[in-house]
């Protein structure tokens, strides 16, 4: 009898149309309980994002305040109080690769109150620590990615005058000899120098440095025949003709120096290196909470004052999908992995 009741009808047609007073009481009463169950998660994710947010927003940062990282988050947490109506404040939680900050979110509750600032170190994070509180990946909602900056290859200006594939057949022709310049073991910039060891072939020695004014003296002073490290804070140096770049190390040219190629495209096929940030909530955060969020970091990062100021910053502004945040994660997750393990670097 039961499988005879056209229960999508009902649903689809108003409560006029239906006579329930002359219908079996215990039809009647299976018709509400189904209405209910169709219409409680619906229900439920409009409460959700008609209450949130209900108090502060907090954008946890793992990095010191003054960096790239926080003066993005800080940005974007200045655009985004105003359509969500409430104060978005920026707390910094730097050291342990990351760990400090994205444990304290992961414990969160998940109502979109607390945010994570996630990089590409919290990929690289997920291979280097021997064990880590928070899982990158399950434990955390991706919301938006909020902009990629790239790193590019550095060479002194007084040096041969040789582009990447020059320089890779010099270091080809010269094993041993040619050292590359980055900053400390484990991060991006060396991850980077050693995933060009790896797939060009060459055997060059990586030299690390505490920091990126160590990085570029090495160079100048003749003591590092090439380094890597992020674009931005090189820019004056390269522009004043005081260093003078062979690649950028991202899968696209740079909006900064676009004249400048690839390393793919300097004949290292498949090499692609590049640094960029994004926002993430707790895993459970409701799908509501996430929709609303994602709708106004993409607004805000597309929003031409916001992206002028990224711009400045040396950021390609590019909000995106909560997937294509996710696939980015994972992707990152795999390629340092392999990295770290085939240097044999030292787990942390």
């Amino acid at each position: 009898m039961l499988a005879n009741i056209p229960i999508m009808n009902f649903a689809c047609r108003g409560a006029r149309d239906l006579d329930l007073a002359q219908m079996n009481p215990g039809i009647s009463g299976l018709f509400l309980l189904l209405a209910a169950a169709f219409s409680l998660p619906l229900a439920s994710g409009n409460a959700w994002a008609q209450a949130y947010p209900a108090r502060p927003v907090r954008i946890v940062v793992p990095f010191g305040p003054g960096g790239v990282a926080d003066i993005t988050a800080r940005i974007l947490a200045e655009r985004l109080s105003g359509p969500l109506g409430q104060p978005v404040v920026v707390e910094n939680r730097p050291g342990a690769g990351g760990i400090a900050a994205s444990t304290a979110v992961a414990k969160a509750p998940a109502d979109g109150h607390t945010l994570l600032l996630i990089s590409n170190g919290s990929a690289v994070s997920a291979t280097l620590f021997k064990s880590q509180p928070a899982d990158p990946v399950a434990d955390f909602a991706p919301i938006s990615i909020i902009g990629y900056f790239d790193l590019v290859f550095v060479a002194k200006s007084g040096g041969p005058r040789e582009s990447m594939a020059a320089w890779i057949a010099r270091a080809k022709a010269n094993p041993g000899k040619l050292n590359i310049a980055t900053i400390n073991p484990g991060s991006t910039q060396n991850l980077a120098a050693e995933l060009l060891r790896m797939t060009a072939g060459i055997d060059a020695q990586i030299v690390p440095y505490k920091a990126t004014p160590e990085v570029v003296g090495a160079v100048l002073a003749g003591d590092a025949d090439l380094a890597v490290e992020i674009l931005a804070p090189l820019l004056g140096q390269i522009r004043s003709g005081a260093l003078r770049p062979l690649a950028v190390a991202s899968a696209r040219r740079s909006a900064f120096l676009p004249e400048l190629p690839t390393v793919a495209e300097s004949g290292i096929a498949g090499y692609e290196a590049a640094s960029w940030n994004g926002l993430a909530a707790p895993a459970k955060t409701p799908a509501a909470v996430i929709e609303r969020l994602n709708r106004e970091v993409n607004a805000a990062v597309a929003a031409p004052e916001v992206a002028k100021r990224l711009q400045d910053l040396g950021i390609e502004p590019r909000a995106g999908t909560p997937e294509e945040l996710r696939g980015q994660l994972v992707s990152d997750i795999a390629k340092w992995k392999a990295v770290i393990e085939r240097a044999k670097i030292p787990l942390q």
